[in-house]
C-alpha cells in the first residue's frame, strides 16, 4: 500500500508528538496557582522550579539531539516520549517545591528531543523549498499544546484534582509513543513511500547535505561553524519570548489583570493559536519567496524571521492598555511573531548541515535557547514582584530586534557564498 503525500502525514505525526509534549509542560503554568495554595509556595520557589526545568533541558539538548542522530528517529523517539511520559505523571506525587523542582528536571531531560526530532524529520523528509512550510507544521504542536492546556488542566482540577492533570496530560504522551514506534520509519525504508514522491524529496534536497557516511557526528567540527553560532545567538535572544508565554501567562492574568481561573480557561489559549497560525505564516511566507521571487532559502528565513521580530514589538505595549482582553490581544501579536521567527531560526539547521547533524545542531542551538529562557526566567523570578511585567514585555520586544540583526549579519548563505565551510577559528 503507498499513501499519496506521505511525507504529510509523517510531519503530521511530529505535530501530535510535540502537541503533546508542550501540553506536559504547559500544565503546570495552568495548575500553578491552585498548586501555590495546595503545596504553600510563592513566585520565588515557582522560579526555581521553572528553573529546574529549563537547566535540565538546557543541558539535555545536545544529548537528545546527538542520541536520534546517532540512533535513529524512530527507537530514539519512541525513548524519549516514554521517559517524558512517566516524568509528567510523577508530578502528581510532588508534596512540596523541592520534590516538583525534582520531577520537573526530570521532565525537561527528557522533552528536549521533541525540537531536534522535528528539525530532523523535516530534513530528511522534505525537499528544501517546503522545509519552512514542514517545520512550522510540526512547531504548530508547541502552540497548540500549550493551547490545550488551559481547558484540559482546568477541567481536570474542577472535576477531580490538580493531580489528574498531570495523570492526564501523561498518558496521552504514551499512547503517542507506542503509535510513533508503530507507524515511523525513514523514506528509503517506509513501505508506504511511492517511488514518485521518493523523487521529489530527494531531488528537491542539496546534495551537499546529504549524509556523508559518518552515523555520529563530529562535535568539535561543528563546534567551529560560524553558521552554527549564528543560529544559536539568534535562538538564545529569541527564545525567551516562549517561557514567559508558557510559564509566566497565567499568572500574570491572575494576579496582574485580576482574571478568575474560569477566564484563564476561555482566553488564555489565545496567544497560542496565533502562534499556531504564525508557524504556517512564516512557512508559507519562506516558500513564496523561494519559488515565487527567486530569493535564495537562507535568505527567505532571514527575511521572515525579520518581520516577525517587527511585529514583536506589539508586546512594548501590553503593560499600558488598562483592559485586560486588549493586552491579550497585542500578547497574541507576539504570539503568532514568536513563532514566525522561531520556526525560521530552527528550519535553517537543516538549511545549512548535514542529515547526520541536523539534529545534533539543533540540540546544541537549542541549549543556546533555553539557556536565554533560563536567564530570563531567573530575572523575572527575583524582580517581578518588585517591578511589575511591563519591563519584561518590553525587553522582550528589544531581544528579537537585536536577533534579526544577528541572523543578517552571521549567518553565511551558501548560495551566496561558498565559504560557508570556513570555521570561526582559523
Amino acid at each position: 500500500m503507498k499513501v499519496k503525500g506521505l511525507r504529510w502525514w509523517i510531519i503530521g505525526m511530529v505535530a501530535l508528538g510535540t502537541a503533546i509534549n508542550y501540553l506536559a509542560r504547559s500544565s503546570l503554568g495552568v495548575a500553578a496557582s491552585t498548586i501555590f495554595k495546595e503545596l504553600h509556595i510563592g513566585e520565588k520557589e515557582y522560579s526555581w522550579v521553572i528553573m529546574s526545568f529549563q537547566m535540565a533541558y538546557t543541558a539535555a539538548q545536545p544529548i537528545c539531539g546527538y542520541i536520534l542522530d546517532t540512533l535513529g528517529l524512530r527507537v530514539g523517539f519512541f525513548i524519549f516520549a516514554i521517559a517524558w511520559s512517566f516524568a509528567n505523571m510523577a508530578h502528581a506525587l510532588a508534596f512540596n517545591w523541592h520534590t516538583l523542582a525534582f520531577c520537573r528536571g526530570l521532565l525537561g531531560f527528557s522533552e528536549a528531543a521533541a525540537i531536534p526530532a522535528g528539525i530532523k524529520t523535516a530534513s530528511e523528509w522534505f525537499p528544501s523549498k517546503e522545509r519552512g512550510i514542514a517545520g512550522g507544521l510540526f512547531n504548530i504542536g508547541t502552540s497548540f499544546g500549550a493551547m490545550l492546556a488551559p481547558p484540559i488542566v482546568v477541567w481536570a482540577i474542577l472535576t477531580y484534582h490538580w493531580q489528574a492533570a498531570f495523570l492526564i496530560t501523561g498518558g496521552l504522551g504514551i499512547i503517542f509513543a507506542f503509535l510513533w514506534l508503530y507507524l515511523y520509519r525513514p523514506p528509503e525504508k517506509h513501505r508506504w513511500l511511492g517511488e514518485a514522491e521518493s523523487e521529489y524529496i530527494y531531488s528537491g534536497q542539496e546534495a551537499s547535505l546529504q549524509a556523508d557516511g559518518e552515523k555520529r557526528p563530529k562535535l568539535k567540527e561543528l563546534l567551529r561553524k560560524r553558521n552554527f553560532w549564528g543560529i544559536a545567538t539568534t535562538r538564545f535572544l529569541s527564545d525567551p519570548v516562549w517561557a514567559t508565554l508558557s510559564f509566566w501567562l497565567p499568572l500574570y492574568l491572575i494576579q496582574v489583570r485580576n482574571l478568575p481561573l474560569k477566564d484563564i480557561a476561555m482566553f488564555a489559549w489565545l496567544p497560542f493559536l496565533a502562534a499556531d497560525i504564525g508557524c504556517i505564516a512564516g512557512g508559507m511566507l519562506s516558500n513564496i519567496l523561494i519559488t515565487k521571487f527567486n530569493i535564495t532559502t537562507v535568505n527567505s528565513r532571514r527575511i521572515s524571521f525579520t518581520i516577525g521580530a517587527v511585529l514583536m514589538t506589539s508586546l512594548c505595549a501590553v503593560g499600558f492598555v488598562q483592559n485586560a482582553y486588549a493586552a491579550i490581544a497585542l500578547i497574541s501579536v507576539g504570539g503568532f511573531a514568536h513563532q514566525m521567527l522561531s520556526t525560521m531560526a530552527m528550519t535553517l539547521a537543516s538549511d545549512l548541515f548535514k542529515k547526520n547533524q541536523v539534529a545534533t545542531v539543533s540540540g546544541m542551538a537549542g541549549s543556546a535557547a533555553w539557556l536565554g529562557q533560563l536567564l530570563f526566567t531567573l530575572v523575572m523570578g527575583l524582580l517581578v514582584h518588585q517591578i511589575g511585567y511591563t519591563p519584561f514585555f518590553i525587553a522582550l520586544s528589544v531581544l528579537d530586534l537585536i536577533a534579526a540583526a544577528v541572523i543578517w549579519v552571521t549567518i553565511v548563505d551558501p548560495q551566496h557564498d561558498k565559504a560557508d565551510a570556513r570555521p570561526v577559528v582559523a
